[in-house]
């Protein structure tokens, strides 16, 4: 399930996605006219998602899966994104180790770059998606 709207800008060691909150999102409570903030660290990590394709498309490769390992120190400034609110959320890649593991800084801020919320998120990439999975399922 993609939550995002739009791969905004990465290079290197960043990258940004938008999304904007509407009724159709799947997390989307109506009572509260939003999307809970806890979903924020989903966010973040459909953005490191993001970031991994965009570099193995740029590099002729295949897009391969990811894991979400954690995160650190989650944090939202509010209870919930609300409805119409467009969010932008930032990732920088703080460490890349040989075995692909890979922990990024991650924000979402608002329209007006106030921060919404912040995490440390930590992800892994095998080198042979489908040989790890066969090793590690049981």
């Amino acid at each position: 399930m993609i939550l995002l709207d739009e791969l905004v800008s990465y290079d290197d060691e960043n990258v940004s996605c938008r999304v904007t909150i509407t009724p159709s999102n799947p997390f989307f409570d109506s009572a509260k006219q939003g999307v809970p903030s806890y979903v924020g660290c989903e966010y973040m990590a459909q953005t490191i998602a993001a970031y991994g394709g965009a570099h193995a498309l740029d590099e002729a490769g295949e897009v391969k899966i990811g894991f979400l390992l954690g995160s650190r120190k989650y944090s939202a400034e509010v209870g919930v994104f609300k409805v119409a609110q467009t969010l932008l959320i930032e990732a920088k890649k703080l460490i890349q180790d040989e075995s692909g593991l890979c922990v990024f800084d991650c924000v979402i801020k608002n329209e007006d770059d106030a921060v919404l919320a912040k995490a440390k998120i930590n992800v892994f990439q095998p080198q042979d998606p489908a040989q790890f999975l066969k090793d590690n399922h049981e």
